[in-house]
């Protein structure tokens, strides 16, 4: 509440009635009736000028607390980077198909379409949109978006160096997994993890 404030504040800096009055151009009687609450509705330009006065903001006088307490909520736009396939790679293309808004704090760089049903039992369906965090690797059992050659594909990553076999599993019995061994590898770019999805159906 203003009045609080005000004379917390007054008091802090140590002026006195008269001394705050004429800094803002009004009478002590006036300063007196904004602390005790007698002039509730201060006008904002008598606001401001007691702010400036005692060194202070409009927000912090009124008892809003500073803007760090009451941060704005700017919407995060991803880049959406056109199909990847759930089921048989299909060609990878990094032109922008648009931007999609995710509907919570997702750390993502990009998005993708999906296309196909090989990543159904991670209830990943034809259409949703899932949400890649950039980065060239992952840890086991974790999906990820990769590009072989000129293709992509979204499945799950198992990587074994000591064999030097990589293989992505997909997440639908009717589907086999890739498996690439040795300098097959060397087609193999892991672009990010599958952090979140956006169902279609709603």
């Amino acid at each position: 509440m203003i009045s609080h404030e005000l004379k917390k504040r007054r008091k802090a800096m140590r002026l006195t009635l008269e001394e705050l009055a004429e800094k803002i151009g009004t009478s002590k009687q006036t300063i007196h009736r904004y602390e005790n609450g007698t002039i509730s509705n201060i006008p904002p330009e008598k606001v401001e000028a007691l702010a400036t006065a005692l060194s202070t903001t409009p927000a912090a006088l009124m008892g809003w607390g500073e803007e760090a307490d009451m941060p704005i909520i700017k919407p995060k736009r991803l880049p959406l980077l056109g199909r990847i396939a759930c089921g048989t790679p299909i060609y990878a293309t990094s032109e922008y198909g648009g931007f999609c808004a995710p509907g919570g704090d997702i750390d993502a760089d990009f998005c993708l379409s999906a296309s196909g049903d090989s990543m159904i039992g991670a209830r990943i369906f034809d259409g949703d949109i899932v949400f890649i965090r950039a980065q060239d690797t992952v840890e086991n059992g974790e999906i990820a978006a990769v590009v072989i050659g000129d293709e992509a594909t979204l499945k799950r990553v198992y990587f074994y160096p000591d064999k030097h076999k990589l293989v992505l599993s997909p997440e639908n019995p009717k589907y086999e997994p890739l498996v690439y061994i040795g300098e097959e590898l060397n087609s193999v770019k892991i672009l990010g993890k599958a952090v979140a999805y956006q169902s279609r159906i709603l």
